[in-house]
């Protein structure tokens, strides 16, 4: 699938970006390539490949310390955040409109 100038434009208009014609070829082309690889890789014979649910194969008793349990932890940080911020009210962060449309 080739990605034209009109799908770039499209896009941008979506995410309200304001591209230079330089950039909308860039970001064709790039895209472009993007989609390219995808297409590559669904060419990929999966079919006797199993799934994993992780990337590292471990026991339990494994000293794997990137594969840990799930631990809740306090994270009380929302007061100093907001604490900083230009505009709030507790708890959310105020910010211009965006969306014209």
């Amino acid at each position: 699938m080739k990605i034209s100038r009109e799908d770039v434009l499209r896009v941008a208009e979506l995410a309200y970006l304001e591209l230079t014609p330089e950039e909308v070829e860039l970001y064709r082309g790039q895209l472009d390539e993007i989609v390219s690889y995808v297409g590559k890789l669904q060419e990929i014979d999966i079919s006797h490949v199993e799934p994993m649910s992780q990337v590292l194969f471990a026991t339990p008793g494994d000293a794997h310390p990137e594969i840990r349990d799930d631990v809740l932890r306090p994270c009380d940080v929302a007061d100093a955040v907001l604490a900083q911020a230009a505009d709030s009210a507790k708890p959310f962060f105020r910010v211009p409109k965006v969306i014209e449309k």
